[in-house]
């Protein structure tokens, strides 16, 4: 009997992935509220910092930085409402890729367990 494939494996994997964050940054970029977070952000280290969180919130390979979510989020001024319209970025670019409603769920449901890291 073949092993349930993780919500890592059924994003696509490494490639999947990949794909998709940089359509989500796409998206990211382009909104005038979150934009102003990633001006002065290598776009190579940010992508390669969330291949390393969702490979391991999505339950794929993960590797340790050695920073916390908490510490690199500090003094930021990241509100709620910041943090939502990045979720829903996430969830509408999760859509446009075709991924089920159900696997929708399961990243949004683990990206908000980390919230309380982001937010002041």
């Amino acid at each position: 009997m073949e092993p349930t494939p993780t919500l890592y494996q059924r994003l696509g994997g490494e490639p999947g992935v990949k794909r998709l964050l940089v359509a989500f940054y796409g998206k990211v970029l382009a909104d005038p509220e979150l934009k102003p977070f990633f001006i002065r952000t290598s776009m190579e280290k940010l992508l390669r910092m969330q291949e390393e969180f969702f490979g391991a919130a999505l339950d794929g390979p993960h590797h340790d930085s050695g920073r916390r979510l908490k510490e690199v989020h500090a003094g930021r001024g990241i509100t709620v409402m910041h943090f939502h319209r990045f979720l829903q970025h996430l969830l509408d670019t999760l859509k446009e890729v075709g991924v089920g409603v159900d696997d929708m769920r399961d990243v949004a449901r683990r990206v908000t367990a980390i919230r309380n890291d982001i937010v002041v």
